[in-house]
């Protein structure tokens, strides 16, 4: 019995402690930490090319590592990641890293509520301080269309389908009055309900390997126009 009791005390104890753990790194500034310390600062006449965000971004590398082999494409996408604690990570997972450009995904997860309740005004503005921040570091900015997704499996009932369309809007506005590059992954991938196309994604929300076929022309063709621009 004494040792049941000690067996759940450590058990509780260590979950208190992964608590505090993830608390005191919010933003999960350690994930590219010794990544970022090992990839140096690029090669004399390399066009670096960082991409931010959230499980999109990540999976994207994972299911089509072909994208980014042999190319100057760094990944620095985090699951569930929110815009703010993107935000935070910006200057070392992005600015410190001295890419030519950023190519930005980011706005789904502030809509599910991962990190808590965000209004679209909130989430925009988290997206257009990363720009504003490359931008004042040298480093060119392309911001991406948040994916459709008429549902999502970890958040059922939420109906986010109107308000990534409305978030879309202010974020092409903001591209087109700032002169940044957009990349419209929506149109190309959105259904008849303002979801994602069944062909595109198991789960209505993460691309499979058609989906980011469907996207890498879009990505490489907008990288091709920032670095063109003056």
């Amino acid at each position: 019995m004494k040792y049941f009791k000690l067996l759940i005390a450590t058990l509780l104890l260590c979950i208190f402690m992964q608590e505090i753990s993830h608390a005191q790194d919010w933003a999960n500034l350690n994930r590219f930490k010794e990544e970022n310390t090992k990839l140096g600062l690029p090669l004399k006449g390399e066009k670096r090319i960082v991409f931010m965000g959230n499980s999109i971004t990540q999976g994207w590398s994972e299911i089509c590592p072909e994208f980014f082999d042999g190319k100057p494409y760094i990944n620095r996408g985090i699951s569930g990641q929110t815009t703010p604690q993107m935000l935070v990570r910006f200057r070392a997972d992005v600015i410190a890293l001295k890419p030519s450009v950023v190519v930005i995904l980011a706005g789904t997860n502030d809509i599910a509520g991962n990190t808590g309740p965000s209004t679209l005004e909130m989430i925009a503005d988290n997206i257009f301080s990363m720009a504003e921040l490359a931008k004042a570091n040298g480093i060119k900015v392309v911001l991406s269309s948040v994916l459709p997704a008429f549902d999502y499996p970890w958040k059922p009932g939420l109906n986010p389908a109107e308000k990534i369309a409305a978030l879309n809007g202010m974020i092409k506005s903001y591209a087109k009055k700032n002169k940044i590059i957009y990349i419209d992954y929506y149109t190309s991938m959105v259904d008849e309900r303002k979801g994602l196309k069944k062909e595109y994604s198991e789960n209505g929300v993460h691309p499979n390997k058609a989906g980011y076929e469907v996207m890498a022309p879009l990505a490489e063709d907008a990288i091709k126009k920032a670095l063109k621009q003056k």
